[in-house]
C-alpha cells in the first residue's frame, strides 16, 4: 500500500484553492487572502494592507 505524498507546494495551492469554501472564513479575506497567494504576493505587509483596504471599503459603504 503506496500512498503518494504531497508536496508543501501541493498541499499550500490546494489549501488555497478551497479557502473561499471553508465555514467561519469572511469570504471578502479568504478571496483576499487567495489571490495574493496566486499572485505570488503572499506576506504579513500585503495582507495588512489588504485588509486596510477592505476595512476603508466597508466605511464607505455605511
Amino acid at each position: 500500500m503506496s500512498k503518494e505524498v504531497k508536496s508543501g507546494q501541493e498541499i499550500l495551492d490546494s489549501f488555497f484553492e478551497t479557502i473561499q469554501s471553508l465555514k467561519g472564513v469572511d469570504p471578502k479575506i479568504s478571496q483576499l487572502i487567495s489571490q495574493l497567494y496566486k499572485d505570488d504576493l503572499l506576506s504579513e505587509k500585503a495582507i495588512k494592507n489588504g485588509l486596510e483596504q477592505l476595512r476603508k471599503k466597508d466605511e464607505k459603504q455605511t
